[in-house]
């Protein structure tokens, strides 16, 4: 817990440095109050977690947003060839997805990995099933495949 803290202090003090521009006396002073302030009302209503400061992913997170942009980039090459051949080659596409995620945050991130790649959109999550709209049938064959899911469930792991 203290460690969360730590790190939520952390992120707000950047935070407020970056946008604030100034360091004033009076301005540091302000903002030392309003994060503290902060950081009671997020004891308080008992948020300060490891969900909520996922300090677990951080040496992992950035091999996967590295894959992801990778993929995002040839899914939008993939949009790209649907609208230029016209729209006999979009044919929309509603299926359900199984997933392996067992916590709250990887099940969201793989619902919005998914609908950060274009031509597909996370349309429902439920239990371990998540409905994805897609441009075409073959949008959904890497999702079918599993690779993002495999890559989340790793990402996920403590």
């Amino acid at each position: 817990m203290k460690r969360h803290s730590i790190s939520l202090f952390c992120v707000l003090v950047a935070f407020w440095l970056l946008n604030s521009g100034h360091y004033g006396f009076l301005l540091l002073a302000l903002g030392i109050i309003s994060i503290s302030f902060v950081l009671y009302l997020t004891h308080r209503m008992d948020v300060v977690d490891h969900e909520s400061q996922p300090l677990h992913l951080t040496h992992k997170v950035f091999a996967y947003h590295l894959w992801l942009i990778k993929e995002i980039f040839h899914s939008n090459i993939d949009v790209l060839k649907h609208i230029w051949r016209g729209q006999l080659t979009i044919t929309p596409t509603l299926k359900t997805i199984k997933i392996s995620q067992q916590s709250d945050m990887g099940k969201v991130i793989y619902a919005n990995s998914i609908t950060l790649t274009p031509g597909t959109i996370s349309v429902d999550l439920e239990n371990d099933e998540i409905l994805v709209h897609a441009l075409d049938a073959s949008s959904l064959e890497g999702l079918e495949l599993g690779e993002m899911d495999k890559r989340i469930s790793k990402l996920e792991q403590i």
